[in-house]
């Protein structure tokens, strides 16, 4: 019965999300259309393959939190649980997508421990990177975004410093007991904090390279546009995510994207990168959660199914003698 109404409330939760996308969408049609005009079909294409890469490789962060706390995942499996949750984040509040990750990583026979400290290790790390990235790329390339944003600058390094596996078993072992869950077993490895920061910062790399293609399609240019773009995204995903109540960050990003690209395209087109990367990047997760839903759940065959404790620690079963 508990199944039943686990699948039911997931069910429900996509169709909200999906009711949030499509509103979001329609809400800004006629300037998703102008927007899309002035830019060529092979830049929008090659921006969205862009953007569905940094999706993926940020996954493969999540995915090497997760295994750094004691359940590794198949990639398969991964893919299905972030494809499918991460529509959570376009319905307003940001528990949604948290909550329907722990409900999903169950299926796989993660503890909700594991599932809920590598899910707050990658939005952690995703923030700290994502400032960093904007500490390092915006300060000599935008006047704007110094003026406005420094104070964020500043949390950079300390973000960065508090990722350090010690200080984060310290606090995830804090914050489990004070909502009376069972302490994590073990702390995540210093290996595999540095593997999740590089494919974060990978994704960062790869939203850049997202953002450039808009900018230069509405008629930017210069060297330092990839920076500029680049530091621009970051800065303006970390201001949506502190927007805690706008689902999926809608206003408070294009916001920041706009403020910071706005000296260094054409008038008007600060805007229209905005709205196309906005639509895009919602497109990106609809294809996302379209293929995880196809994938469906990657079930052991009969007789092939690792023991529960196998599947909880993460090591292989040892052979007994005859």
């Amino acid at each position: 019965m508990k199944v039943v109404a686990v699948r039911a409330l997931r069910v429900l939760l996509v169709l909200l999300a999906l009711a949030f996308c499509g509103y979001s969408v329609a809400s800004q049609w006629d300037d998703t259309v102008r927007a899309f005009q002035q830019m060529s079909w092979p830049t929008l294409v090659a921006a969205l393959a862009a953007g569905l890469a940094g999706l993926f490789v940020w996954m493969l962060g999540w995915r090497e939190f997760l295994g750094g706390l004691g359940s590794p995942l198949p990639v398969r499996a991964i893919f299905r649980i972030s494809g499918i949750s991460q529509l959570g984040k376009y319905v307003p509040g940001k528990v949604w997508a948290l909550v329907t990750q722990i409900e999903m990583t169950r299926e796989h026979k993660v503890p909700p421990e594991r599932s809920f400290g590598s899910t707050l290790l990658a939005v952690a790390t995703s923030t700290a990177c994502g400032l960093a990235v904007a500490a390092v790329t915006l300060p000599l390339t935008s006047q704007t975004a110094r003026d406005e944003y420094w104070w964020l600058f500043l949390l950079a390094p300390v973000l960065l410093v508090l990722l350090h596996p010690k200080i984060v078993t310290w606090a995830l072992g804090t914050m489990l007991k004070l909502i009376r869950r069972p302490p994590l077993e073990h702390p995540v490895s210093l290996a595999a904090t540095l593997k999740a920061i590089g494919w974060t910062v990978l994704g960062w790399a790869l939203f850049g390279v997202h953002t450039w293609l808009l900018c230069m399609a509405v008629g930017g240019d210069g060297a330092g546009l990839p920076f500029v773009a680049t530091g621009a995204y970051a800065l303006a995903f970390v201001a949506g995510f502190l927007v805690f109540i706008a689902p999926g960050g809608i206003g408070a990003r294009e916001a920041a994207l706009t403020v910071v690209l706005t000296p260094v395209l054409p008038a008007g087109a600060p805007v229209v990168v905005a709205i196309a990367s906005r639509v895009l990047l919602t497109a990106a997760d609809l294809i996302n959660a379209g293929v995880a839903f196809l994938l469906g759940r990657t079930a052991p065959r009969a007789g092939n199914e690792p023991p529960t404790e196998a599947l909880v620690t993460g090591t292989q079963p040892t052979k007994e003698g005859p």
